[in-house]
């Protein structure tokens, strides 16, 4: 069967090659609406890039891409750090983008459009779907992370977010807490996170015969400071009893205990908090903070070895965690 052209699409979509190409390769100007129907004709004539003719037959590009949501948080900028070095170990160069979660440029990049030809592509996708993924224009091997897309065909490497979050928590019922908040459910949006780490939360709290407060979970719309600042202040205001705190991520954390501290609540001494993903500003603040500590090297390491397999394992590669015990839960400060 021939290979579908440029010049295939275009007579599709009604335009010329070259618009067809700004679009494959991400140049020029076209409108969102073209731009789509230009996809879709991709997708429909089964287009596939023709990396042959872009790169040397003779082997790899000795480049891979890393697609993560947010550089600006710092648990991805830390991830993003020991990816770049386990490549690094393997003398390969590592393009970053950043997708902001947003469907269009997660489509883009797993399609390769607008892209050098790449050894392989490691993606933490928030908006795509295993079924948007299985359609994808792009041969080039792929690797997820994170915990969205818990059943597609690639392989996926993540931490086990139910049992971490339970450690957390069963962390809090340890030092005596029995009035744990949770902060970080979300009614909407890419919530895979949100529901994982609130199973882990409740299983806690059944084990140890604590009943399950609606009023102890917080939800947010994003996983950043403010919110968590947002989500303790909504609990002091409302009069809700607190003695403890476990926050889905790092950021929701120092949120929360800063608006604890500042509004006259010892941490831990009246609550003590943990977070998730220990970043390196949670050992340093004040009380230190303490933390699910995910095993990032450990997963860096596995997504590049996935990645550079030839047959790689599709499934769910678990990396391991532990707790970060600092002063915020009555640990060792640091």
């Amino acid at each position: 069967m021939p290979r579908t052209t440029l010049k295939d699409v275009a007579d599709r979509v009604g335009v010329s090659a070259k618009t067809v190409s700004n679009v494959v390769n991400g140049t020029g100007w076209v409108t969102d609406e073209l731009r789509e129907r230009v996809r879709e004709a991709l997708v429909e004539l089964g287009y596939r890039p023709n990396a042959a003719a872009r790169q040397l037959r003779s082997g790899r590009s000795g480049m891979i891409a890393l697609a993560i949501p947010e550089l600006s948080q710092p648990y991805f900028a830390e991830l993003a750090s020991e990816l770049v070095r386990a490549a690094q170990e393997r003398s390969i160069t590592v393009l970053v983008n950043q997708t902001d979660g947003r469907a269009d440029a997660e489509r883009r990049i797993s399609d390769g459009i607008g892209a050098p030809v790449m050894d392989g592509l490691i993606l933490s996708p928030l908006a795509l779907t295993a079924r948007d993924l299985q359609g994808r224009l792009d041969s080039t091997p792929l690797v997820l992370l994170g915990e969205h897309i818990g059943d597609s065909t690639f392989p996926h490497v993540t931490v086990d977010n139910t049992a971490a979050a339970k450690a957390a928590t069963m962390h809090l019922i340890d030092q005596g807490c029995r009035r744990i908040a949770a902060i970080g459910a979300q009614d909407s949006g890419p919530n895979e996170t949100s529901v994982l780490r609130l199973a882990g939360y409740v299983a806690a709290l059944q084990e140890a015969g604590i009943e399950v407060d609606d009023r102890l979970i917080i939800h947010v719309s994003e996983y950043h400071s403010p919110d968590g600042a947002a989500a303790a202040r909504r609990l002091i205001d409302d009069g809700v009893e607190v003695d403890g705190v476990f926050a889905f991520n790092d950021l929701l954390a120092l949120g929360a205990m800063h608006v604890l501290v500042t509004s006259g609540i010892r941490v831990p001494d009246d609550v003590a908090v943990i977070g998730f993903d220990d970043i390196n500003e949670a050992r340093y603040s004040t009380p230190a903070l303490s933390s699910v500590s995910p095993d990032t090297p450990a997963l860096a390491r596995k997504a590049i070895d996935l990645l550079l397999t030839d047959h790689p394992a599709h499934g769910i590669h678990t990396v391991g965690h532990s707790i970060a015990h600092r002063a915020s839960t009555r640990g060792a400060s640091e």
